[in-house]
Parts: structure tokens; sequence; C-alpha cells
């Protein structure tokens, strides 16, 4: 599977838009762009906001700001237009993880005195391995997206459609569609990370999907950073740098 390539897409997958589309928001940026396909989408593609109208004949960006729009949702679109998400891509989810696992470690070593060691994340790896990485991010994505009940059977199968467009990779397909069915279960997500920077990433990724204000989403992303067994100091680093880049 290419799952690096396809999780670059969806997380670049605002720049065209917001340079040709934004007029299409009341909102404006493409918060509200995405905002308004996916509650299209969930309103059975009615009027203006209609998913299906809007991409077709679009092209990629516009596809893959359609897959992630309804795996957003209306409540966290607006996320998606910060300057990390549409600009940096992959690339800058693993600046974020670099930052903070190598401040938690600077803070570690100024208290035990253990040497410090350069963080691996995604975006410092060679391709097999930032694969896996990558693979480990898309579950966390989707696994987040499906913490507050809104995806649907219909939004599962739009998601489907327009990433399914996207990548032309049938093995991926099976496993997303498997990821998309399956009951929400932190610690299944949290079993993907295999280094302590691959449980970073998932976390910074799960915490730009969810409202932290909706109860079942801060209690998710409470047990699956439990589960990926974060620090509490280094919980606190990466939540505090996804605010800082977030502005």
């Amino acid at each position: 599977m290419n799952t690096r390539g396809l999780l670059d897409q969806l997380l670049k997958s605002g720049q065209d838009l917001l340079q040709q589309k934004s007029g299409n928001s009341s909102s404006g940026g493409l918060g509200g762009l995405l905002g308004g396909m996916a509650g299209g989408a969930a309103g059975g593609g009615k009027g203006g906001g209609d998913l299906s109208t809007l991409l077709k004949g679009a092209g990629g960006g516009a596809l893959a700001a359609g897959a992630l729009g309804l795996l957003l949702g209306n409540k966290s679109a607006r996320k998606v237009g910060s300057k990390v998400i549409t600009y940096g891509g992959l690339a800058a989810l693993g600046v974020i993880a670099y930052k903070a696992y190598g401040n938690w470690q600077a803070q570690q070593q100024g208290a035990t005195g253990q040497r410090q060691i350069e963080p691996q994340t995604v975006d410092r790896l060679p391709a097999p391995q930032a694969e896996v990485h990558s693979q480990a991010i898309l579950k966390a994505l989707v696994a987040a997206a499906k913490a507050d009940g809104h995806v649907d059977a219909r939004e599962r199968q739009l998601i489907e459609e327009q990433i399914g467009a996207l990548a032309n990779d049938p093995e991926l397909l099976r496993w997303l569609d498997a990821e998309l069915n399956k009951p929400l279960d932190p610690a299944e997500v949290a079993r993907a990370a295999s280094t302590p920077e691959m449980a970073a990433e998932m976390y910074i990724a799960s915490v730009l999907m969810v409202d932290e204000e909706h109860f079942m989403e801060r209690a998710y992303l409470e047990e699956l950073a439990r589960q990926l067994k974060l620090e509490p100091a280094l919980k606190a680093e990466l939540e505090a740098q996804v605010r800082q880049e977030l502005g």
C-alpha cells in the first residue's frame, strides 16, 4: 500500500482549494469550505454543499479535501485551515512531533542526565519506515474521526469513493474499509505504534482531529494517550506544540 502518498495528499489537500475556492464559504478559508462539504454530504447531498456535485470533475486536491472534510465533520474542519496542515502535509506533522519529542527529551535530560537521542520522526525516515509510520498515522486519523460517532454508513461510502479515486489501490481501499467499519478501540489503535516517535505522531494526528470540548472525544483522546503509554510530560508537550502551530 502507498499509505504515505495518500496521507500526504489528505494533509495537503487544502492548498489548492484555499487559493481557488475560498470564496465558496460564508465563513471563509478552508475550514468553512470543508465544513460545508461535510455538512452537505451528511445532509443528504442537497444544496450548494453537495459533496458529489462539488467534487465532480475536480482534481486530486478537491477529492482529498472532500475525503478529509468528511472525516473531520463540521465541528473540527476549522483546524484544517491552519498553516500546518494546509501547507506542510505529512512532513509538517513530523516536524511538530520532532519538536515536541525533542523538547521533552531535553527536559528529561536535565532531570536525569540521560543522553538525548535525535527523534526519528516520519519526516526524517527513509521511505519504507515512513510508510509504516504513515499507516499508523492514518489509522489514528480514521479512529479519531469516529470518536463522536459522526461517520455514518453513507459518509463511509463517500470517503471510500473519494479516496478510491485518489489512490487507485485495492489493498489500501480494503484496509480503509476495515478501519472505517471496526468498533472504536483505543487499545487496538495504539498497538500500531511500534516506536515512541510513532506514538507521538499518532497522538498529534488525533489531537488535530478531535474536538477537545466534546466529552466523548476528549475521553477517547485521554484513553488513547494512556494506551500509547505517553508520559504525562510528553503528552503535554505534544498538545502544546499543536496549539502553538495552530496559533
